[in-house]
């Protein structure tokens, strides 16, 4: 058995701050080191686990840096470079970097931040763990003695534009079983993740819960569902591009945001974009609370329409500017007491008439 190895990567900062961006904008990285601590041995122990079920579907790379950190780690070294390991495998940086994170994406190792300044204690996980939980769902190697499978699994690769993991291909086929999905409809959905610029097993996942959930077993009912929902993304996009937003950069909440403005309150794009503008008016950046506030209140108070919208403003400016003047009655010159004069009088005195007599 395989034992947990615990190895500690820690990213060292040696530069200052303006050389670090220029280091960023000519696409440079940073050294990072890898800390071991173990005993050491005098042979590497790589699990036949990995090499059955993990180490036949990497890229070559990928597993030149698992071997070689577990030599590290179980030799008694005390630490190692990226930069070391990447001249020693012929390898850039970045590719070291890439494997640890597809590795532990695999389960193969477990990636813990220990700060805030990208340090991470990474750990070989026990392999035969990972063996007994897989024989329980599918038998990837099993399955993939069938043509139909396999050709599946190609095509899927292709669409992602990339290798499939062991856990997505696992996660693939156990939807024939678990969902009662055929072949085609997994391509389908896949597809359908992809046009949309999603390739994340997990994000694929939650749409195939959704699928399941809303009872689709066919081609014909699953083109339905897109369908559907068709229009609703293609407004969504045209948002994000109003304000100038990649459909990759948006989150979660984000999303269900549009979701509302679309199909709860259900404004049209000429309506979504006037809020836009008003925010961009505002605060000068694209601010989706802003817009939702905005939209809110415009629903609340039943505007439907740039026209409604319209009146509701000169209304509201009209109110303003009888309401906004007040007179101070506390100034002043608002409590001064105005005198009054006799003209007649006055002008005697200044003639010097006031002590003469009427004729």
């Amino acid at each position: 058995m395989l034992l947990l190895l615990p190895l500690y990567f820690v990213i060292i900062i040696m530069y200052d701050t303006t050389y670090c961006i220029k280091l960023a904008k000519e696409g440079c990285c940073l050294m990072s080191t890898f800390m071991f601590k173990s005993k050491a041995q005098d042979y590497t122990p790589v699990s036949n686990v990995f090499i059955d079920n993990y180490m036949t579907k990497a890229r070559g790379d990928f597993v030149k840096v698992y071997i070689l950190g577990l030599k590290y780690c179980t030799s008694g070294e005390l630490g190692v470079s990226s930069s070391i390991m990447a001249s020693t495998l012929h390898l850039l940086e970045t590719d070291v970097l890439n494997a640890w994170n597809y590795w532990n994406d695999e389960g193969v190792i477990k990636m813990i931040p220990i700060d805030n300044m990208g340090n991470f204690s990474i750990q070989f996980s026990d392999l035969t763990e990972h063996a007994v939980e897989s024989s329980e769902n599918v038998n990837l190697l099993q399955e993939l003695n069938k043509n139909t499978t396999k050709d599946m699994l190609q095509d899927i690769e292709k669409l992602v534009g990339r290798p499939l993991s062991t856990k997505e291909m696992s996660l693939y086929i156990g939807w024939q079983k678990e969902y009662n999905f055929p072949l085609e409809l997994i391509l389908l959905l896949i597809q359908y993740c992809v046009s949309k610029g999603k390739t994340d097993y997990r994000y694929i996942e939650k749409i195939a819960i959704a699928w399941y959930d809303s009872k689709i077993k066919t081609i014909e009912e699953a083109q339905s569902f897109i369908k559907r929902h068709e229009d609703k993304w293609i407004k969504i996009k045209k948002i994000l591009n109003y304000l100038g937003i990649k459909d990759g950069e948006v989150m979660k909440p984000q999303e269900d945001m549009l979701d509302k403005w679309i199909n709860i309150y259900k404004f049209p794009l000429d309506v979504i974009f006037r809020a836009c503008d008003i925010c961009f008016e505002r605060i000068n950046k694209a601010e989706f609370k802003y817009i939702d506030g905005i939209l809110g209140s415009w629903y609340k108070d039943g505007l439907t329409n740039l026209e409604d919208i319209a009146k509701k403003d000169v209304k509201t400016t009209q109110i303003k500017r009888t309401t906004n003047y007040k007179p101070n009655t506390n100034s002043t010159f608002n409590n001064f007491e105005q005198r009054t004069y006799n003209f007649d009088e006055l002008e005697k005195k200044l003639l010097g008439w006031e002590n003469s007599s009427d004729d």
